[in-house]
């Protein structure tokens, strides 16, 4: 069954669509058919807004069409057909909507007179039309105007329709129960057209206050300010506010806007970046805009609350960007607009920002959060903000000159200047990566062009206010030459280093960019050069030669285009060739830069970050932002900006990595923790050996590759495992301190040392050791060429005749472990004695680690005691004159390359708890066997038949 509420809904529908139907036919088709054409804006203006008149109510006659189908259905079979299937219920907001297109339609004809000038430019056509409006009108007398007739047609059957609307749906309410399917859908379309009935009321008041609005004001005024669907909310001649400091005469409020008007001046401003707040004295308000701040002034405190009202309710209407009449009812709190917005502004006054277009987040009228800034000349920037600054991550494109050429910014800012880590890609096809402050290159940074570009250069070092200051690194590949030193204003200053591509590595001082002072210049044949030199490195005025024979010349020299190196002076031929040993000694750098002072622009933003308590805010301007390939960052600046992540191997952020270290603190547990560390450049003790490896291979890798700089990088690497080691603990004690707890008493010196060598410097050491064991290849290189050649002769020799020739005793010859094949004899096998010992040796160059490398030096001394021992049926230790003789032979039969440059790196790099030791001990009798298989008498195979252990020692 049905119910009587349903039968009425059914006649209202059909009377109502049936006025709709003949609004059309009879009023609104003939008016904008019917007569000449507009001969003015004006009248344009008002046709298109009939025209739209006539499409909402098309709109709206359609929707009534659809509901009165669902209805009939309905009536038709009330058992089949639910009460939830009428159109008015399951989709009252498409009904809704479409009842309030037609009221912003007609509301726009009627703020522009549309009504009044439809009549009088058809007013032949609507004298014989007279009646037919009339019959559409109960309270409308026969004498008023054809304006408001029509008005008063085109509105009225909808206000009456509505009216019973809400009626019927209450009633309908009333009968239905509360467990029925269909009740929460008639209370909800009950309670949306009971909002419309208010706001169609608000509506045509808003529309009236704005049609008289318009006639106070001057065409010109008018002109600048009339838009159709603007409605004006509140005027200061209703309720007085004085405005300060701008002293507006007249202040209008619409609903997209607030307007100051000074005499002929309009100051206009957006809803939607407009703030309000009330002042501490009843009677102020204070508005927030963009580019101005004022305050309305209201002369009691009920002005004032009507305005903040009625700004406040504007503007949250503004921002959800269509009008709203639940917005819009009279309630006793309006709805706070949100602190936070995201809108799209052009700033117009003076300044840095005048002309530029701000699109992103604001709060409180400043872009706060992300967006993005356009200027008109091409520049932009895509990133974070704070109260008006690029604050934060960012990309900024800087046009140049040249077309389609940019500077690109990508770093982090601070109040508006670059601060921080940042890669910056220059016009010049120059890029910069590193650190910033106040907008200029400071701290550590390596500048570098382009392979191809006029000038190939590369600067690895420190900056200071946009210039190349302290400790640096310059490679000019056009000359082959590597500068290695200090710094002032640009230019090479104080003490430094040049290496060359021939292998001239020169010492001295420069000023202003020159070499000033007495120099050292050591060449690649061991000469030395003492004296005053030119730019091109040749020795002028007083100096001294020093030759690989020993000899000395003594003089003043002087060098010409064509002439070469002239000089008077005294030759000194009595000298004895020096000492190997003291060539190598021969090292640059050492003293001339304090190995603490080098790289403090690597450590500084590191501590920096520690001493501030490691906050997240800052964690990518110290680490860089992170992309998965090179590729990536040609990409566009909202790509980069949105995409920039951390890779699935990281520890996220700062705090995941303070609790990780907290679980790692067992000697086990640390070691693995601080392997992974290193090797992941997104966390801070990554990103240090990171940048560390970087600039070792800037120094010594290259042209850099020279065996004079061997000390500098080595008192260079332990340096570096020393700081690594207490900048993990400054962050331990970061993470103690966010638990509440403190780090144990400051280690001692013994202590920090045993970390350092045992722990940290193995595990740093693999990213410095291609270039640093190169330096150790070069700096011994004459000595290892003799073992070479001791090998090579030793070789030679089968193992019986070889442990012969070493004068290994015959009982210890480990001829039970050679299987002969046939006709074969002792006297002709080779590679067979001491094989265990041998193959353990061997082993030695598979490692980095120096204490891995002494482990496998002992291994293979208890290889060869085993081997003895087998030999002899019992356990047998080794005197020194049976084991250094042993040694050699399995030294000589493992064949190692470069033996002497591994001896030496082991001896720089061990862990000084070990000198004295076993340890100690095992790696004298290695460097012993070492200097004895280079010594002549052992290349032209005539050894003493008694070894003489003191001798090797």
């Amino acid at each position: 069954m049905c119910d009587p509420e349903e039968a009425a809904l059914l006649r209202l529908e059909e009377v109502f669509s049936s006025t709709l139907a003949r609004i059309n036919s009879h009023l609104l088709q003939p008016l904008l058919l019917n007569g000449p054409e507009p001969s003015d804006l004006w009248g344009w203006e008002c046709l298109q807004l009939l025209e739209q008149l006539h499409t909402s109510s098309q709109r709206l006659w359609e929707v009534t069409e659809e509901n009165l189908h669902s209805l009939r259905e309905r009536l038709r079979h009330p058992d089949s057909v639910g009460l939830e299937s009428l159109l008015l219920l399951h989709s009252a907001d498409q009904v809704l909507q479409a009842h309030l297109e037609y009221i912003d339609s007609y509301t726009n004809c009627m703020v522009l007179k549309a009504f009044q000038n439809a009549a009088k430019s058809k007013i032949k056509y609507w004298r014989a039309q007279r009646k037919v409006v009339l019959q559409f009108l109960s309270d409308v007398s026969s004498q008023n105007t054809g304006g408001p007739v029509l008005g008063h047609a085109l509105h009225q059957p909808l206000v009456h329709h509505v009216q019973q609307y809400v009626l019927l749906l209450l009633s309908l309410g009333d009968t239905v129960q509360e467990s029925h399917p269909a009740r929460q859908l008639v209370v909800h379309a009950a309670t949306l057209f009971g909002n419309l009935q208010s706001y169609m009321r608000q509506a045509l008041d808003q529309a009236e206050d704005t049609q008289a609005l318009w006639s106070t004001l001057s065409d010109r005024l008018r002109n600048e300010l009339y838009t159709p669907a603007r409605r004006l909310l509140q005027d200061s001649r209703d309720i007085s506010v004085m405005v300060s400091p701008l002293r507006a005469d007249r202040v209008l409020l619409f609903d997209d806007a607030l307007v100051l008007l000074q005499g002929y001046r309009v100051h206009t401003f957006d809803l939607k970046l407009v703030w309000v707040e009330p002042g501490k004295d009843g009677y102020t308000l204070h508005v927030l805009t963009p580019e101005e701040e004022f305050a309305f002034c209201a002369r009691n405190p009920q002005g004032r609350v009507v305005w903040q009202w009625k700004v406040t309710q504007a503007v949250c209407q503004a921002l959800r960007g269509k009008k709203d009449f639940q917005v819009l009812e009279v309630g006793p709190e309006p709805p706070e607009p949100p602190s936070c917005r995201c809108v799209a502004y052009t700033f117009r006054m003076g300044g840095r920002l005048c002309q530029a277009t701000y699109e992103g987040e604001w709060c409180q009228a400043r872009p706060h959060g992300k967006g993005t800034l356009k200027w008109p000349d091409g520049r932009n920037h895509v990133g974070n903000f704070c109260q008006g600054l690029e604050h934060g991550f960012g990309i900024c494109l800087v046009p140049q000159a040249t077309e389609d050429k940019f500077d690109c910014y990508k770093c982090h800012w601070r109040e508006g200047s670059m601060c921080g880590y940042g890669i910056c890609e220059y016009s010049t096809d120059e890029v910069y990566k590193g650190y910033f402050q106040e907008g200029l290159r400071h701290g550590f940074g390596v500048l570098e062009s382009a392979l191809q570009g006029p000038q190939p250069c590369k600067y690895t070092g420190h900056w200071e206010r946009g210039q190349r200051s302290g400790y640096g690194i310059s490679e000019d590949r056009d000359r082959g030459e590597r500068y290695i030193g200090m710094w002032q204003a640009d230019q090479r200053h104080g003490l430094g280093v040049v290496v060359t591509q021939a292998g001239i590595c020169y010492q001295g001082s420069f000023q202003l960019d020159k070499t000033v002072g007495p120099g050292v210049l050591l060449s690649e044949d061991d000469s030395l050069y003492e004296g005053t030199f030119t730019r091109d490195l040749s020795l002028m005025g007083k100096g001294k030669v020093t030759f690989p024979n020993g000899f000395t010349l003594e003089g003043s020299f002087s060098s010409g285009t064509g002439r070469g190196l002239q000089t008077q002076g005294m030759l000194d031929t009595a000298a004895l060739p020096p000492d190997p040993s003291s060539i190598r000694k021969r090292q640059l750098g050492l003293g001339a830069f304090p190995v603490e002072s080098r790289w403090q622009g690597i450590y500084s933003p590191f501590w920096d970050f520690v001493h501030a308590g490691c906050p997240g805010d800052l964690q990518e301007a110290l680490l860089g932002f992170h992309i998965q390939s090179s590729r990536e960052l040609r990409k566009s600046q909202e790509y980069l900006y949105c995409d920039r992540n951390h890779s699935k191997d990281s520890m996220h952020s700062i705090e995941d990595i303070l609790e990780e270290l907290l679980k790692h603190r067992e000697p086990k547990a640390l070691q693995q923790y601080l392997k992974k560390a290193l090797s992941n450049s997104l966390h801070p003790l990554g990103k240090l050996l990171q940048t560390l490896m970087l600039t070792f291979q800037a120094t010594y890798a290259g042209v850099g590759a020279n065996k004079h700089l061997q000390g500098l990088a080595q008192e260079e690497v332990k340096h570096h495992a020393r700081e690594l080691w207490a900048a993990y603990r400054g962050l331990l004690q970061v993470a103690l301190q966010r638990k509440g707890q403190a780090l144990e008493e400051d280690e001692d010196a013994e202590t920090r040392d045993l970390q350092v060598h045992g722990l940290m410097l193995p595990l740093v050491l693999p990213s410095f050791y291609p270039e640093l064991f190169t330096l150790y290849l070069l700096l011994h290189e004459l000595e290892d060429s003799l073992y070479s050649q001791g090998i090579t002769h030793l070789s030679l020799f089968p193992d019986t005749k070889l442990l012969e020739f070493l004068d290994v005793q015959k009982h210890l010859w480990p001829l039970k472990d050679l299987t002969l094949t046939n006709n074969q004899r002792y006297s002709l096998v080779r590679d067979k004695c001491f094989l265990s010992a041998t193959e353990c040796l061997q082993k030695i160059i598979t490692t980095v680690d120096p204490r891995e490398k002494l482990e496998v030096l002992e291994k293979t001394y208890g290889e060869i005691e085993a081997t003895v021992s087998r030999v002899l049926g019992q356990e047998h230790k080794l005197p020194m004159d049976d084991l250094l003789p042993l040694l050699i032979y399995v030294v000589s039969r493992a064949r190692i390359q470069h033996l002497g440059a591994e001896i030496h790196l082991i001896r720089d790099m061990m862990d000084p708890m070990h000198i004295g030791g076993l340890y100690d001990f095992l790696l004298t009798a290695l460097e012993s066997c070492y200097e004895h298989i280079q010594k002549e008498d052992m290349r032209l195979h005539n050894l003493p038949s008694r070894w003489n252990s003191r001798e090797l020692w």
